[in-house]
């Protein structure tokens, strides 16, 4: 969004929008093992296995875990910048996961879970893009080194 937008100062909000993120999916996974599962874990597996939407969403939050817990500035040194983004690319299956599970959840009027699916859409569209120029420049640069040499 920062990219597309221009608004370079989105970048210090980065972190503390992931975090909220996981929060707010522990708050809903919590409603659902507390409130309506009553801590009962055979039932909960029983109910994941059974309904699809809960699989999904139960992916969703799995994927957050490992990015909630390597948020911090000491764990992107110990990991090193490199292997921490690469992990912090699961973000992109964890929101496509989260827009699956509120597509399969809404039986009735999908225009909100749809909205949000086509905004993810083309927010990931613009990276693949973003990623095959990127990669095509490289390629030419190195087809140039190699012809000079």
């Amino acid at each position: 969004m920062r990219k597309l937008s221009g608004l370079t100062w989105l970048i210090k909000f980065r972190r503390m929008l992931g975090l909220y993120a996981f929060f707010y999916g522990s708050l809903h996974l919590m409603t659902y093992v507390w409130l309506d599962k009553f801590f009962d874990v055979h039932e909960m597996l029983h109910d994941i296995a059974k309904r699809k939407f809960i699989t999904a969403g139960m992916t969703a939050w799995f994927l957050m875990l490992p990015l909630a817990i390597t948020s911090t500035t000491g764990w992107i040194r110990r990991m090193g910048g490199k292997r921490w983004q690469n992990l912090h690319r699961l973000i992109y299956f964890s929101a496509a996961a989260g827009v699956v599970h509120f597509i399969w959840l809404i039986k009735a009027d999908l225009r909100r879970p749809l909205t949000y699916g086509s905004i993810l859409a083309v927010l990931l569209a613009y990276r693949v893009i973003a990623w095959l120029l990127a990669r095509a420049r490289t390629r030419r640069a190195i087809t140039r080194q190699a012809v000079r040499a």
